[in-house]
Protein backbone atom coordinates (compact mmCIF):
# COMPACT_ATOMS: atom_id res chain seq x y z
CA UNK A 1 0.00 0.00 0.00
CA UNK A 2 2.83 2.67 0.95
CA UNK A 3 4.42 1.83 -2.31
CA UNK A 4 1.23 2.42 -4.25
CA UNK A 5 1.07 5.62 -2.41
CA UNK A 6 4.34 6.40 -3.22
CA UNK A 7 3.70 5.64 -7.04
CA UNK A 8 0.82 7.86 -6.85
CA UNK A 9 2.54 10.87 -4.93
CA UNK A 10 5.30 10.16 -7.97
CA UNK A 11 2.99 10.51 -10.65
CA UNK A 12 1.19 13.60 -9.57
CA UNK A 13 4.49 15.27 -8.85
CA UNK A 14 5.87 14.37 -12.31
CA UNK A 15 2.42 15.76 -13.88
CA UNK A 16 2.81 18.89 -12.19
CA UNK A 17 6.43 19.51 -13.07
CA UNK A 18 5.13 18.74 -16.75
CA UNK A 19 2.53 21.17 -16.84
CA UNK A 20 4.43 23.94 -15.32
CA UNK A 21 7.30 22.88 -17.66
CA UNK A 22 4.68 23.32 -20.78
CA UNK A 23 3.25 26.54 -19.36
CA UNK A 24 6.62 27.65 -19.16
CA UNK A 25 7.20 27.38 -22.97
CA UNK A 26 3.87 28.82 -23.90
CA UNK A 27 5.14 31.74 -22.42
CA UNK A 28 6.73 34.04 -25.15
CA UNK A 29 9.52 36.35 -23.91
CA UNK A 30 10.11 39.29 -25.85
CA UNK A 31 13.06 41.42 -26.25
CA UNK A 32 12.46 45.16 -27.30
CA UNK A 33 14.31 44.32 -30.61
CA UNK A 34 11.93 41.06 -30.90
CA UNK A 35 9.25 43.18 -29.95
CA UNK A 36 9.92 45.88 -32.88
CA UNK A 37 11.10 43.47 -35.53
CA UNK A 38 7.21 41.49 -34.56
CA UNK A 39 5.67 45.18 -35.09
CA UNK A 40 7.38 46.06 -38.67
CA UNK A 41 5.63 42.55 -39.65
CA UNK A 42 2.31 42.47 -38.52
CA UNK A 43 1.46 46.13 -38.15
CA UNK A 44 -1.47 46.79 -40.59
CA UNK A 45 -0.74 50.88 -40.62
CA UNK A 46 3.15 49.76 -41.71
CA UNK A 47 1.84 47.60 -44.34
CA UNK A 48 -0.62 50.19 -46.12
CA UNK A 49 2.26 52.60 -46.10
CA UNK A 50 4.65 49.45 -47.48
CA UNK A 51 1.92 49.20 -50.42
CA UNK A 52 1.88 52.99 -50.65
CA UNK A 53 5.23 52.93 -51.38
CA UNK A 54 5.16 49.91 -53.82
CA UNK A 55 2.72 51.95 -55.87
CA UNK A 56 4.69 54.81 -56.23
CA UNK A 57 7.54 52.64 -57.49
CA UNK A 58 5.52 51.34 -59.79
CA UNK A 59 4.41 54.74 -60.86
CA UNK A 60 8.05 55.89 -61.63
CA UNK A 61 8.78 52.68 -63.57
CA UNK A 62 5.77 53.67 -65.77
CA UNK A 63 6.66 57.11 -66.34
CA UNK A 64 10.34 56.19 -67.16
CA UNK A 65 9.34 53.85 -69.26
CA UNK A 66 6.84 55.84 -71.25
CA UNK A 67 10.21 57.79 -71.94
CA UNK A 68 11.17 55.07 -74.01
CA UNK A 69 10.86 54.67 -77.84
CA UNK A 70 7.25 52.88 -78.43
CA UNK A 71 6.80 51.06 -81.03
CA UNK A 72 3.13 49.91 -82.20
CA UNK A 73 1.71 48.26 -85.21
CA UNK A 74 -2.40 48.74 -86.28
CA UNK A 75 -3.86 46.67 -88.71
CA UNK A 76 -7.34 46.80 -90.40
CA UNK A 77 -7.12 43.03 -92.32
CA UNK A 78 -10.01 43.65 -94.21
CA UNK A 79 -13.02 45.71 -95.26
CA UNK A 80 -15.60 45.31 -97.28
CA UNK A 81 -18.83 48.43 -98.32
CA UNK A 82 -21.35 47.60 -100.84
CA UNK A 83 -23.98 50.96 -101.13
CA UNK A 84 -26.08 52.17 -103.54
CA UNK A 85 -25.33 56.28 -104.85
CA UNK A 86 -27.21 58.91 -106.66
CA UNK A 87 -25.73 60.27 -108.78
CA UNK A 88 -26.84 63.79 -109.21
CA UNK A 89 -25.00 64.40 -113.00
CA UNK A 90 -27.05 61.28 -114.44
CA UNK A 91 -30.23 61.47 -112.02
CA UNK A 92 -29.64 58.02 -111.23
CA UNK A 93 -28.73 55.30 -108.90
CA UNK A 94 -25.55 52.92 -108.90
CA UNK A 95 -23.91 50.13 -106.89
CA UNK A 96 -20.55 50.77 -105.42
CA UNK A 97 -18.53 48.29 -103.98
CA UNK A 98 -15.13 48.57 -101.98
CA UNK A 99 -13.17 46.12 -100.59
CA UNK A 100 -9.64 47.71 -98.36
CA UNK A 101 -6.99 46.47 -96.12
CA UNK A 102 -4.37 48.74 -94.00
CA UNK A 103 -1.97 48.63 -91.83
CA UNK A 104 0.49 50.77 -90.07
CA UNK A 105 3.95 50.34 -88.08
CA UNK A 106 5.22 53.23 -85.82
CA UNK A 107 7.76 54.42 -83.68
CA UNK A 108 7.48 57.23 -81.15
CA UNK A 109 10.40 58.46 -79.14
CA UNK A 110 9.61 61.62 -76.59
CA UNK A 111 12.44 63.66 -76.42
CA UNK A 112 13.59 64.73 -72.81
CA UNK A 113 15.55 67.19 -73.36
CA UNK A 114 13.09 69.45 -75.37
CA UNK A 115 9.74 68.02 -74.65
CA UNK A 116 9.01 66.85 -78.24
CA UNK A 117 8.26 63.82 -79.96
CA UNK A 118 10.01 62.18 -83.01
CA UNK A 119 7.74 59.49 -85.16
CA UNK A 120 8.75 57.28 -87.86
CA UNK A 121 5.37 55.57 -89.46
CA UNK A 122 5.41 53.16 -92.76
CA UNK A 123 1.78 52.69 -94.04
CA UNK A 124 0.44 50.45 -96.49
CA UNK A 125 -2.97 50.16 -97.87
CA UNK A 126 -4.75 48.36 -100.88
CA UNK A 127 -8.02 49.29 -102.14
CA UNK A 128 -10.19 47.69 -104.92
CA UNK A 129 -13.12 49.91 -105.79
CA UNK A 130 -15.64 48.60 -108.38
CA UNK A 131 -18.70 50.42 -109.74
CA UNK A 132 -21.13 47.47 -110.26
CA UNK A 133 -23.53 49.96 -112.68
CA UNK A 134 -20.70 51.30 -115.11
CA UNK A 135 -18.15 48.74 -115.16
CA UNK A 136 -16.10 50.72 -113.87
CA UNK A 137 -12.95 48.88 -111.63
CA UNK A 138 -9.93 50.36 -110.06
CA UNK A 139 -6.62 48.84 -107.53
CA UNK A 140 -4.71 50.77 -105.99
CA UNK A 141 -1.62 49.71 -103.16
CA UNK A 142 -0.25 52.89 -101.29
CA UNK A 143 2.92 53.30 -99.35
CA UNK A 144 3.77 55.86 -97.48
CA UNK A 145 6.79 56.62 -95.05
CA UNK A 146 7.40 59.89 -92.95
CA UNK A 147 9.14 60.93 -89.91
CA UNK A 148 7.52 63.42 -88.11
CA UNK A 149 8.82 65.91 -85.27
CA UNK A 150 6.64 67.66 -82.83
CA UNK A 151 7.66 69.80 -80.94
CA UNK A 152 5.89 72.19 -78.14
CA UNK A 153 6.83 75.88 -78.11
CA UNK A 154 7.06 79.28 -75.65
CA UNK A 155 6.34 76.26 -73.06
CA UNK A 156 7.49 74.23 -69.81
CA UNK A 157 8.76 70.81 -70.64
CA UNK A 158 6.20 68.30 -69.62
CA UNK A 159 7.66 65.06 -70.26
CA UNK A 160 10.65 66.61 -67.44
CA UNK A 161 7.93 67.94 -65.07
CA UNK A 162 5.97 65.15 -65.04
CA UNK A 163 9.23 62.85 -64.15
CA UNK A 164 10.19 65.32 -61.61
CA UNK A 165 6.28 65.63 -59.69
CA UNK A 166 6.51 61.37 -59.99
CA UNK A 167 9.60 61.50 -58.22
CA UNK A 168 8.79 63.61 -55.33
CA UNK A 169 5.68 61.76 -54.99
CA UNK A 170 8.07 58.27 -54.56
CA UNK A 171 10.63 60.60 -52.38
CA UNK A 172 7.10 61.36 -49.83
CA UNK A 173 6.00 58.19 -50.33
CA UNK A 174 9.73 57.07 -48.77
CA UNK A 175 9.53 59.51 -46.34
CA UNK A 176 6.11 58.89 -45.42
CA UNK A 177 7.24 55.15 -44.96
CA UNK A 178 9.94 55.96 -42.56
CA UNK A 179 8.06 58.37 -40.21
CA UNK A 180 5.25 55.42 -40.09
CA UNK A 181 8.62 52.53 -39.00
CA UNK A 182 9.58 55.56 -36.37
CA UNK A 183 6.11 55.89 -34.96
CA UNK A 184 5.81 52.31 -34.50
CA UNK A 185 9.65 52.04 -32.71
CA UNK A 186 8.39 55.06 -30.03
CA UNK A 187 4.59 53.30 -29.71
CA UNK A 188 6.34 49.79 -29.36
CA UNK A 189 8.94 51.34 -27.20
CA UNK A 190 6.66 53.13 -24.70
CA UNK A 191 4.34 50.26 -24.23
CA UNK A 192 7.45 47.44 -23.86
CA UNK A 193 8.55 49.50 -20.48
CA UNK A 194 4.69 50.13 -19.74
CA UNK A 195 4.86 46.23 -19.39
CA UNK A 196 8.30 46.29 -17.74
CA UNK A 197 6.53 49.04 -15.18
CA UNK A 198 3.30 47.50 -14.58
CA UNK A 199 5.26 43.92 -13.99
CA UNK A 200 7.33 45.56 -11.95
CA UNK A 201 4.84 47.13 -9.49
CA UNK A 202 2.98 43.73 -9.37
CA UNK A 203 6.68 42.43 -7.89
CA UNK A 204 6.62 45.00 -5.54
CA UNK A 205 3.12 44.90 -4.53
CA UNK A 206 3.61 40.99 -4.19
CA UNK A 207 6.41 41.81 -1.79
CA UNK A 208 4.65 44.44 -0.12
CA UNK A 209 1.64 42.22 0.34
CA UNK A 210 3.95 39.21 1.63
CA UNK A 211 5.62 42.36 4.26
CA UNK A 212 2.01 43.29 6.01
CA UNK A 213 0.68 39.61 6.18
CA UNK A 214 3.63 38.99 8.20
CA UNK A 215 3.37 41.83 10.08
CA UNK A 216 -0.09 40.86 10.26
CA UNK A 217 0.57 37.30 11.91
CA UNK A 218 2.83 38.93 14.12
CA UNK A 219 0.36 41.15 15.57
CA UNK A 220 -2.29 39.00 15.47
CA UNK A 221 0.42 36.48 17.77
CA UNK A 222 1.01 39.70 20.06
CA UNK A 223 -2.40 40.66 20.69
CA UNK A 224 -3.34 36.90 21.63
CA UNK A 225 -0.56 37.51 24.17
CA UNK A 226 -1.69 40.71 25.17
CA UNK A 227 1.58 42.64 24.47
CA UNK A 228 -0.41 44.40 22.15
CA UNK A 229 -3.60 46.75 22.39
CA UNK A 230 -6.87 45.17 19.90
CA UNK A 231 -7.04 48.25 18.01
CA UNK A 232 -3.60 47.42 16.72
CA UNK A 233 -4.74 44.21 15.05
CA UNK A 234 -7.49 45.93 13.99
CA UNK A 235 -5.27 48.30 12.09
CA UNK A 236 -2.94 45.35 10.52
CA UNK A 237 -6.65 44.00 9.53
CA UNK A 238 -7.40 47.64 7.21
CA UNK A 239 -3.61 47.47 6.03
CA UNK A 240 -3.75 43.68 4.92
CA UNK A 241 -6.87 44.13 3.22
CA UNK A 242 -5.52 47.67 1.63
CA UNK A 243 -2.58 45.26 0.74
CA UNK A 244 -5.18 42.81 -0.91
CA UNK A 245 -6.10 44.81 -2.92
CA UNK A 246 -3.49 47.12 -4.55
CA UNK A 247 -2.14 43.44 -5.51
CA UNK A 248 -5.13 43.11 -7.10
CA UNK A 249 -5.28 46.45 -9.03
CA UNK A 250 -1.26 45.30 -9.78
CA UNK A 251 -2.68 42.00 -11.34
CA UNK A 252 -5.38 43.81 -13.39
CA UNK A 253 -2.91 46.57 -14.63
CA UNK A 254 -0.53 44.19 -15.38
CA UNK A 255 -2.84 41.91 -17.89
CA UNK A 256 -4.16 45.23 -19.45
CA UNK A 257 -0.94 46.20 -20.23
CA UNK A 258 -0.06 42.73 -21.61
CA UNK A 259 -2.83 42.73 -23.76
CA UNK A 260 -2.40 45.75 -24.98
CA UNK A 261 0.62 45.35 -26.01
CA UNK A 262 -0.17 42.01 -28.14
CA UNK A 263 -2.74 43.88 -29.89
CA UNK A 264 -0.34 46.51 -30.65
CA UNK A 265 2.07 43.97 -32.18
CA UNK A 266 -0.39 42.22 -33.79
CA UNK A 267 0.25 38.84 -31.68
CA UNK A 268 -2.84 36.62 -30.35
CA UNK A 269 -4.84 38.09 -27.47
CA UNK A 270 -4.56 34.28 -25.96
CA UNK A 271 -0.78 34.00 -26.72
CA UNK A 272 0.94 34.79 -23.02
CA UNK A 273 4.06 36.48 -22.77
CA UNK A 274 6.55 38.79 -20.70
CA UNK A 275 9.13 41.40 -21.67
CA UNK A 276 12.77 41.25 -20.56
CA UNK A 277 14.67 44.57 -20.99
CA UNK A 278 17.57 45.68 -21.00
CA UNK A 279 17.92 47.75 -17.54
CA UNK A 280 21.58 48.13 -17.66
CA UNK A 281 22.35 52.00 -18.64
CA UNK A 282 25.30 54.64 -18.98
CA UNK A 283 25.50 58.11 -18.97
CA UNK A 284 25.08 59.17 -22.57
CA UNK A 285 27.00 62.66 -23.34
CA UNK A 286 24.90 64.57 -25.63
CA UNK A 287 26.82 67.52 -27.15
CA UNK A 288 23.28 69.95 -28.01
CA UNK A 289 24.89 71.43 -31.16
CA UNK A 290 25.93 68.78 -32.59
CA UNK A 291 22.65 67.06 -31.97
CA UNK A 292 20.42 70.09 -33.34
CA UNK A 293 22.72 69.72 -36.56
CA UNK A 294 22.20 66.15 -36.92
CA UNK A 295 18.04 66.76 -36.53
CA UNK A 296 18.68 69.49 -39.17
CA UNK A 297 20.94 67.75 -41.70
CA UNK A 298 18.56 64.37 -41.28
CA UNK A 299 14.86 64.59 -40.01
CA UNK A 300 12.66 63.79 -42.67
CA UNK A 301 9.90 66.45 -41.91
CA UNK A 302 11.94 69.14 -42.87
CA UNK A 303 12.43 67.41 -46.22
CA UNK A 304 9.18 67.17 -46.34
CA UNK A 305 8.88 70.74 -45.77
CA UNK A 306 11.39 71.48 -48.87
CA UNK A 307 9.70 69.16 -50.81
CA UNK A 308 6.47 71.20 -50.60
CA UNK A 309 8.25 74.23 -51.43
CA UNK A 310 9.87 72.69 -54.16
CA UNK A 311 6.54 71.14 -55.28
CA UNK A 312 5.00 74.33 -55.32
CA UNK A 313 7.61 75.72 -57.98
CA UNK A 314 6.36 73.14 -60.22
CA UNK A 315 3.21 74.24 -59.71
CA UNK A 316 4.00 78.05 -60.29
CA UNK A 317 5.48 76.81 -63.56
CA UNK A 318 2.51 75.37 -64.63
CA UNK A 319 0.05 78.67 -63.98
CA UNK A 320 2.52 81.08 -65.79
CA UNK A 321 2.39 78.69 -68.39
CA UNK A 322 -1.86 79.08 -68.51
CA UNK A 323 -3.35 81.51 -70.62
CA UNK A 324 -0.37 82.39 -72.10
CA UNK A 325 1.45 82.58 -75.54
CA UNK A 326 1.95 79.22 -76.76
CA UNK A 327 2.74 77.20 -79.71
CA UNK A 328 3.52 73.80 -81.87
CA UNK A 329 6.16 73.40 -84.82
CA UNK A 330 5.16 70.13 -86.37
CA UNK A 331 7.70 68.60 -89.57
CA UNK A 332 7.02 65.73 -91.40
CA UNK A 333 9.35 64.26 -94.26
CA UNK A 334 8.67 61.42 -96.39
CA UNK A 335 7.96 58.86 -99.19
CA UNK A 336 5.05 57.62 -100.67
CA UNK A 337 3.81 55.99 -103.88
CA UNK A 338 0.77 54.70 -105.34
CA UNK A 339 0.47 51.61 -107.99
CA UNK A 340 -1.64 49.25 -109.50
CA UNK A 341 0.33 46.79 -108.27
CA UNK A 342 2.13 45.59 -104.56
CA UNK A 343 5.57 45.67 -106.04
CA UNK A 344 5.03 49.06 -107.75
CA UNK A 345 3.88 50.47 -104.36
CA UNK A 346 7.75 50.24 -103.43
CA UNK A 347 9.36 51.74 -106.58
CA UNK A 348 10.23 55.13 -107.51
CA UNK A 349 9.41 56.75 -104.42
CA UNK A 350 7.96 60.35 -104.52
CA UNK A 351 9.62 62.63 -101.62
CA UNK A 352 7.32 64.98 -99.38
CA UNK A 353 7.59 67.87 -96.66
CA UNK A 354 4.95 69.11 -94.53
CA UNK A 355 5.53 71.98 -91.89
CA UNK A 356 2.81 73.14 -89.47
CA UNK A 357 3.36 75.76 -87.40
CA UNK A 358 -0.01 76.36 -84.34
CA UNK A 359 0.08 79.18 -81.80
CA UNK A 360 -2.40 80.16 -79.38
CA UNK A 361 -2.64 83.72 -78.22
CA UNK A 362 -4.67 84.71 -75.27
CA UNK A 363 -6.42 87.95 -75.74
CA UNK A 364 -7.94 88.90 -72.22
CA UNK A 365 -8.61 86.82 -69.63
CA UNK A 366 -10.06 89.65 -67.02
CA UNK A 367 -7.17 89.02 -64.49
CA UNK A 368 -7.93 85.00 -64.06
CA UNK A 369 -3.96 84.32 -65.13
CA UNK A 370 -2.80 86.71 -62.82
CA UNK A 371 -4.67 86.07 -59.71
CA UNK A 372 -3.99 82.19 -60.09
CA UNK A 373 -0.30 83.21 -60.15
CA UNK A 374 -0.79 85.38 -56.79
CA UNK A 375 -2.57 83.20 -54.95
CA UNK A 376 0.42 80.09 -55.63
CA UNK A 377 2.93 82.73 -54.79
CA UNK A 378 1.29 83.36 -51.62
CA UNK A 379 0.91 79.07 -51.18
CA UNK A 380 4.70 78.87 -51.81
CA UNK A 381 5.77 81.95 -49.30
CA UNK A 382 3.20 80.01 -46.52
CA UNK A 383 5.44 76.63 -47.09
CA UNK A 384 8.45 78.94 -46.39
CA UNK A 385 6.93 80.03 -43.26
CA UNK A 386 6.30 76.61 -42.22
CA UNK A 387 9.79 74.84 -43.39
CA UNK A 388 11.22 78.00 -40.98
CA UNK A 389 8.97 77.08 -37.83
CA UNK A 390 9.28 73.39 -38.50
CA UNK A 391 13.27 74.11 -37.49
CA UNK A 392 12.39 76.14 -34.72
CA UNK A 393 10.23 73.45 -33.01
CA UNK A 394 13.10 71.11 -33.91
CA UNK A 395 15.66 72.98 -32.18
CA UNK A 396 13.37 73.59 -29.06
CA UNK A 397 12.57 70.01 -29.17
CA UNK A 398 16.07 68.78 -29.10
CA UNK A 399 17.31 71.42 -26.60
CA UNK A 400 15.10 70.18 -24.03
CA UNK A 401 15.47 66.87 -24.56
CA UNK A 402 19.01 67.49 -23.76
CA UNK A 403 18.88 69.45 -20.53
CA UNK A 404 16.77 66.66 -19.51
CA UNK A 405 19.17 63.84 -19.90
CA UNK A 406 21.63 64.77 -17.66
CA UNK A 407 19.12 65.60 -14.92
CA UNK A 408 17.27 62.32 -15.31
CA UNK A 409 20.42 60.83 -14.85
CA UNK A 410 20.99 62.49 -11.57
CA UNK A 411 17.71 61.01 -10.08
CA UNK A 412 18.39 57.65 -11.28
CA UNK A 413 21.28 57.67 -8.26
CA UNK A 414 19.01 59.62 -6.09
CA UNK A 415 15.70 57.29 -6.56
CA UNK A 416 18.54 54.30 -6.31
CA UNK A 417 19.66 55.43 -3.13
CA UNK A 418 16.38 56.25 -1.62
CA UNK A 419 14.86 52.67 -2.70
CA UNK A 420 18.11 51.45 -0.40
CA UNK A 421 17.22 53.31 2.97
CA UNK A 422 13.98 52.92 2.47
CA UNK A 423 14.92 49.05 2.41
CA UNK A 424 17.05 49.66 5.74
CA UNK A 425 14.70 51.77 7.40
CA UNK A 426 12.08 49.28 6.85
CA UNK A 427 14.06 46.71 8.60
CA UNK A 428 15.37 48.55 11.68
CA UNK A 429 11.41 49.48 11.94
CA UNK A 430 10.30 46.14 11.97
CA UNK A 431 12.90 45.36 14.82
CA UNK A 432 11.28 47.86 16.79
CA UNK A 433 7.59 46.91 16.06
CA UNK A 434 8.94 43.91 17.07
CA UNK A 435 9.91 45.00 20.25
CA UNK A 436 6.83 47.17 20.49
CA UNK A 437 8.76 50.57 20.46
CA UNK A 438 6.76 51.74 17.59
CA UNK A 439 2.51 50.60 15.84
CA UNK A 440 1.43 48.54 13.02
CA UNK A 441 0.27 51.95 11.63
CA UNK A 442 3.99 53.43 11.76
CA UNK A 443 4.91 49.92 10.27
CA UNK A 444 2.61 50.82 7.48
CA UNK A 445 3.79 53.97 6.67
CA UNK A 446 7.52 52.51 6.36
CA UNK A 447 6.29 49.69 4.31
CA UNK A 448 4.20 52.25 1.92
CA UNK A 449 7.57 54.20 1.44
CA UNK A 450 9.80 51.86 0.42
CA UNK A 451 6.76 50.44 -2.39
CA UNK A 452 6.70 54.05 -3.17
CA UNK A 453 10.65 54.35 -3.35
CA UNK A 454 10.96 51.15 -5.46
CA UNK A 455 8.30 52.22 -7.99
CA UNK A 456 10.01 55.21 -8.32
CA UNK A 457 13.56 53.96 -8.99
CA UNK A 458 12.33 51.46 -12.15
CA UNK A 459 9.88 54.93 -13.46
CA UNK A 460 13.38 56.77 -13.61
CA UNK A 461 15.08 54.43 -15.60
CA UNK A 462 11.99 53.97 -17.76
CA UNK A 463 12.09 57.58 -18.17
CA UNK A 464 15.98 57.85 -18.94
CA UNK A 465 15.55 55.13 -21.67
CA UNK A 466 12.77 56.86 -23.28
CA UNK A 467 14.62 60.15 -23.51
CA UNK A 468 17.51 58.46 -25.41
CA UNK A 469 14.86 56.95 -27.13
CA UNK A 470 13.26 60.44 -28.12
CA UNK A 471 16.60 62.07 -28.57
CA UNK A 472 17.80 59.37 -31.06
CA UNK A 473 14.12 59.55 -33.28
CA UNK A 474 14.57 63.25 -33.07
CA UNK A 475 17.49 63.47 -34.73
CA UNK A 476 17.92 60.93 -36.39
CA UNK A 477 21.08 59.64 -34.45
CA UNK A 478 22.38 57.05 -32.46
CA UNK A 479 24.22 59.02 -29.58
CA UNK A 480 24.92 55.55 -27.60
CA UNK A 481 26.33 53.69 -30.69
CA UNK A 482 27.43 57.09 -32.53
CA UNK A 483 25.96 56.31 -36.14
CA UNK A 484 23.29 57.35 -38.44
CA UNK A 485 20.00 56.18 -37.58
CA UNK A 486 17.83 56.40 -41.26
CA UNK A 487 15.32 53.75 -41.33
CA UNK A 488 15.26 53.70 -45.20
CA UNK A 489 18.30 54.82 -47.51
CA UNK A 490 16.08 58.19 -48.73
CA UNK A 491 19.39 58.13 -51.53
CA UNK A 492 17.79 55.39 -53.90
Amino acid sequence: MKKITALLLLTIGLTGWLSQRVSAQEVQVLTLEKALEIAYKNSPTLIKSKIKLQQDELSLVRQKAMLKSKFSLNLSPFSYSRQNLYDNYNSSYYTQKTMSSNGSFSIDQPIIWTGGTISLTERLNWQDANNQSRGGKNTSFNNDLSLTLTQPIFKYNELKMQLKEIEYQLEESKISDAITQLNIETSVTNDFYSVYKSYKSLLNQQESYKKVKESYELTKALVEQDNRPKVELLEAETALDEAEINLANAEIDYANTKDNFKKLLGLPLDEDISVLPKTEFDSVHVNTDLAIKYALDQRMEIRQRNIAIEKGLLNLIKIKAEDKFSGEISATVGLWNNSSNFTGAFQNLQDKQDINLNVSIPIFDWGARKASIRSTELSNESSEIELDEEKKGIIIQIRQICRSLPQLYKEISIAKKRADNAAIIYDINYEKYQSGQISNKDLQDYQNKLTSAKESYTNTIIQYKQKLLELKINTLWDFENNSSYLPVDLLK
